[in-house]
């Protein structure tokens, strides 16, 4: 006997406007807070006209991000209305024509370039590096076993680079690091979460996946985790302010410990930024962890 098909009940049909506000993932511009690194880390807080600079880069970066999504968006369509989550994507719903994104995304990504360009050419080549980053991982590195993730990753890398040229201050070289392979961790870990549902037969799985198994990702997800918290604590005892920072550590352990612990548990990962904004424990790690490196700068 054949089961009937699941029926899933959509929300209600958006309007253009607010469609292409969702189109563009305001939710996903929290990874461009990440501009902000580079004054905070060199302890310029106090100096308003780099505050402006950084805050008119994180603008350019959310532009950016929100023109790829957009592109993307508009090339997975069709795979996007067989997926769980991703069919109520507006542009896989029918509610933002391709077209209209791809007009929307291209204003976007000409505004990018023209926010930054007061604040230099440094800033520019770098926001077209980031868009070219993009482009490559829409049209073919996300089909790449490895390359995928480590696409993810360099485009942290190039955020926190942005701002730090935004301001016109140095980032050391070990914090970018730690940028790199904590964004390698959370890509791996949505690689997993993919996995979960594609075994679970929830969803078709992508061709990338067929290069990762389970066992692969955990391994490699260990691996970076421990990478991760190793290059952090090496940053905190080499960063010119004080060597007090190393008082961040454990935050930054809980962090990554608990993350383990809810992709293990709850097979949970395929959503990163939802993971990262409503586990109460990982804001309370965050929170402790802004508090304190806060008071250190602050105070030396």
């Amino acid at each position: 006997m054949v089961a009937a098909p699941e029926i899933v009940e959509l929300p209600r049909r958006r309007s253009p406007l607010r469609a292409a506000l969702v189109a563009m993932r305001p939710r996903q511009w929290s990874k461009n807070l990440l501009v902000f690194a580079g004054l905070v880390f060199a302890a310029k807080l106090g100096e308003p006209l780099r505050w402006l600079e950084a805050c008119v880069c994180f603008v350019a970066y959310c532009a950016i991000s929100s023109a790829a999504y957009l592109a993307n968006d508009v090339r997975d369509r069709h795979d996007d209305r067989l997926h769980p989550v991703k069919r109520s994507r507006p542009i896989a719903r029918g509610e933002l024509s391709p077209r209209s994104a791809l007009t929307l995304a291209t204003v976007l990504a000409v505004a990018a370039p023209l926010l930054l360009a007061p604040l230099g050419i440094g800033s520019v080549l770098l926001v077209l590096a980031f868009a070219a980053l993009q482009a490559g991982y829409t049209l073919r590195l996300k089909h790449v076993v490895l390359l995928d993730v480590l696409t993810i990753s360099a485009l942290f890398v190039v955020r926190a680079a942005a701002g730090a040229e935004a301001v016109d201050v140095r980032i050391s070289p070990w914090l970018l690091l730690c940028t790199a392979l904590l964004a390698l961790f959370l890509a791996l870990a949505k690689r997993r979460g993919e996995l979960v549902l594609v075994g679970a037969g929830r969803t078709p799985g992508r061709p990338v996946l067929d290069g990762y198994s389970l066992e692969l990702v955990d391994q490699l997800t260990g691996i970076v985790a421990s990478g991760t918290v190793i290059a952090y604590a090496v940053y905190t005892l080499t960063a010119g302010h004080s060597r007090a920072l190393l008082a961040t550590v454990p935050f930054v352990v809980f962090g990554v410990f608990r993350y383990l612990l809810l992709i293990h548990r709850y097979d949970i990962g395929e959503e990163p930024e939802q993971v990262l904004l409503k586990d109460v424990p990982i804001l309370l790690a965050v929170a402790g962890w802004i508090v304190t490196a806060a008071a250190i700068l602050a105070l030396t």
